[in-house]
């Protein structure tokens, strides 16, 4: 029932370029297609396109469909014609099939000839195990196009990520011939994942001059693929190429130098060809350059002589020499400059706040947080519940901020990190805290140092609700 109620609402969003697919395997041994309950549950979609994956590895088929050849290669074609003689575009994953041509060619080959035979439209071949090298697919796809070059279908590929290789591997069949792709926006899937077309569509677009989507489109990469990832309640990583926070992130003095002279020297690409942007992080490798780089994308006007820089240097710097680190904490630094420039408005103001540990309950709420903040001449108390002390007083100040700003109802924090900076003090110790927080399409990290960690989380906590109040005041100003 989800399924088909899933199709139903789906078919009536009036896709303009994407094309809904009903996903299922040929039929069932010794079973009448017509009959079959799993081809009949494919045709009650009502899509235009069906994938049908089948058997093209012989010990697939003795040992797990425990059928014999003949069988199989009748199951792909009756559920292939069945689908064809009513008007479907019929997509056949072969699945296993590297290791199946790896072990018996002919007979991977004569599965791939059964889905042709019957009208499907393109042969997918699988490596539904992950582990061929690129080479092997190259070859392999190579030697497929050929096999079917008489054949009206297409050639695609389907790649699993076990061995890192699912990009790459993707990239060879297409330089082998094979005209569709399969992957998952972000690489999410089973055990190491699919391949990533997060990586794989610019890789073809903007590497290889391969047209797979608008231009337009490209440049929405980034934020669809942390829309998704918010959507799948995982984050993108921050090292995942095009895509990711530190995709085009530079911070040595040196690089920051030279992107700024001329951005071809240090990027591969546009930043925002694929939705993207330029980050100069702050660390003592940046060097004045890149904290002039970060002061002016702030305030454009100023140089590295005017007065207000030299006075935010020296702000920063003694910051630093308290313990704060600012390569991953642009949110912070930001906030920094804009309040040495006067650029600064405050939101709201902390009357007090209160948190208290307790042994955990049942449902995992380990903590509690009570806050009063003011607004203008207005105040708001709020209590919240958290996983721990800073989760509950995240809870408990965006609850009673969000009366003022409704804007912090989808923000929240995905990462926060605690480093002892003299575990030889023991408990008097320094602490930093780093929290990195999203609302849902951008994110950013901010920082805090006390010799408390909820004063330094507090610190943290307050950067990253000032700088969305900020950000997106700037933004509504425009």
């Amino acid at each position: 029932p989800k399924e088909v109620d899933f199709f139903k609402r789906a078919m009536a969003l009036g896709l303009k370029n994407a094309k809904l697919a009903a996903f299922g395997s040929t039929r069932k041994a010794s079973v009448d297609v017509d009959s079959d309950p799993f081809i009949q549950s494919l045709l009650s979609a009502g899509t235009d396109v069906v994938v049908l994956f089948g058997k093209s590895w012989d010990l697939h088929v003795t040992e797990v469909l425990r059928t014999t050849h003949e069988e199989n290669l009748l199951m792909i074609a009756d559920s292939v014609g069945f689908f064809k003689q009513r008007g479907k575009e019929v997509i056949f994953d072969a699945e296993h099939f590297f290791d199946g041509y790896k072990a018996n060619a002919a007979y991977a080959l004569s599965a791939l000839k059964a889905a042709a035979d019957a009208g499907a439209d393109c042969l997918v071949l699988c490596d539904t195990c992950g582990g061929c090298m690129p080479l092997e697919v190259l070859e392999i796809t190579k030697a497929v196009v050929s096999h079917f070059k008489d054949y009206p279908l297409a050639i695609g590929f389907h790649a699993h990520n076990d061995t890192g290789m699912g990009v790459a591997n993707s990239i060879m069949a297409v330089d082998a011939g094979a005209t569709h792709v399969q992957g998952t926006i972000n690489g999410i899937g089973e055990r190491c994942g699919n391949a990533n077309l997060c990586t794989i569509i610019p890789n073809l677009q903007l590497k290889k001059g391969l047209s797979c989507i608008p231009e337009a489109q490209l440049e929405t990469l980034t934020e669809s693929a942390r829309y998704i990832a918010e959507i799948a309640n995982i984050s993108v990583d921050d090292n995942a190429p095009y895509v990711g926070n530190s995709a085009f992130a530079h911070k040595a003095g040196m690089h920051i130098d030279g992107v700024k002279k001329n951005a071809k020297a240090f990027e591969h690409v546009n930043p925002p060809s694929v939705g993207n942007q330029t980050r100069f992080l702050m660390s003592e490798m940046a060097g004045r350059a890149g904290v002039l780089s970060k002061i002016q994308e702030v305030a454009p006007q100023l140089t590295k002589d005017s007065t207000e820089t030299a006075k935010i240097i020296d702000r920063l710097r003694a910051l630093e020499h308290e313990g704060y680190q600012f390569e991953a904490a642009e949110g912070s630094i930001e906030l920094i400059i804009q309040k040495e420039l006067g650029m600064f408005s405050s939101y709201f103001e902390l009357e007090h706040f209160k948190t208290i540990v307790s042994e955990p309950s049942g449902d995992n709420e380990s903590a509690s947080a009570i806050i009063k903040i003011r607004v203008g001449d207005q105040t708001e108390i709020s209590a919240a519940e958290g996983d721990g002390p800073v989760n509950a007083l995240d809870k408990a100040l965006r609850k009673a901020l969000v009366r003022f700003y409704p804007n912090l109802t989808h923000m929240y924090l995905t990462d926060f990190k605690v480093r002892v900076l003299d575990s030889a003090f023991a408990t008097a110790a320094k602490v930093r805290v780093l929290i990195e927080s999203t609302d849902g399409k951008n994110k950013w990290s901010t920082v805090g140092v006390s010799t408390d960690i909820i004063d330094a989380s507090w610190k943290a906590l307050l950067d990253s609700v000032e700088y969305k109040l900020q950000k997106d005041n700037a933004t509504n100003y425009k």
